[in-house]
């Protein structure tokens, strides 16, 4: 038997599961639940506990995605080691959902995917609602913003990072990851990734691409067109909703996430991000 979505059970069905073997908890629990033997761990150690994983070794998850079919491939490993599976899953037609920003940079245009980022996933959807100019020029040039929520430090001075402490950089305001993942929302290392990430995926100049500011996390992505306008994209911080975009493209999930309550009393912010205490932002623009 195979798992099929309690709230989607005529869309998507799990054929295979890759993890590092940190949490292999886990990963037991959503084999026993989805009933796939498909099964990719990367800790060779973890995988002997168990004795009884397909695959396993540094390129478990990259030989995963090749030898099974699969028509769209969710890439959310941590870091540049993603970077193999999501050529792998290129290679093999399927559709790439990808949640490993660092593949992407690192790859280039080669690993160029469908987005499974809320950022990035909501770009994509305000730059289809117009059209996109062939050539830039000064007056017709499109122009895309990213909004950063600031982190646990906004408002902080450089001299006040100085002092800081792990046990900080790790309280993150809105959002709960992995350690490597919420230091680099602390230091807006990631929105760096994600200029370069627009970048890649769009073909805007980098100097076309602002970040700015937005402590409630609610407008992910903002697209200015050529007569003044624009376009964003907004939702309550939750990863389910870009996530389950890129595995239902071009059909939205019925049902993925809470929607926006425009009822209740609420504001919106928005600041100048200072690149002197957040210089990563402006790294990818810089010549070499």
């Amino acid at each position: 038997m195979r798992f099929r979505s309690s709230r989607n059970p005529d869309r998507f069905e799990v054929v295979g599961l890759a993890a590092g073997g940190a949490h292999l908890d886990t990963l037991l629990r959503q084999r026993a639940q989805t009933g796939v033997t498909n099964i990719a761990v990367a800790d060779e150690h973890a995988a002997q506990r168990v004795g009884d994983i397909p695959y396993h070794g540094s390129d478990a998850a990259t030989r995963l995605v090749e030898q099974t079919e699969a028509d769209v491939v969710l890439n959310a490993l941590v870091g540049a080691l993603g970077l193999r599976p999501t050529l792998a899953a290129l290679k093999t037609g399927a559709r790439l959902a990808l949640a490993n920003k660092e593949s992407l940079v690192a790859g280039g245009a080669d690993s160029s995917g469908r987005r499974g980022r809320t950022d990035r996933a909501g770009r994509l959807r305000t730059l289809r609602a117009g059209p996109v100019p062939a050539r830039r020029h000064s007056r017709r040039g499109r122009q895309a913003g990213a909004a950063a929520s600031g982190g646990p430090f906004r408002g902080w001075s450089a001299a006040d990072l100085e002092h800081v402490t792990p046990e900080q950089a790790g309280a993150h305001p809105t959002w709960s990851m992995g350690p490597m993942n919420t230091l680099n929302s602390a230091s807006l290392v990631n929105k760096g990734l994600e200029v370069i990430e627009t970048h890649l995926l769009f073909g805007i100049p980098y100097d076309r691409i602002d970040v700015v500011v937005h402590p409630q996390s609610i407008i992910h992505s903002m697209v200015t067109f050529i007569d003044g306008s624009t376009i964003a994209q907004a939702s309550p911080p939750d990863m389910k909703l870009p996530i389950s975009l890129a595995l239902g493209w071009p059909r939205r999930v019925s049902g993925a996430a809470a929607a926006c309550d425009f009822h209740t009393a609420s504001s919106w912010e928005f600041e100048p991000l200072d690149t002197d205490v957040f210089p990563a932002v402006e790294l990818p623009g810089r010549p070499a």
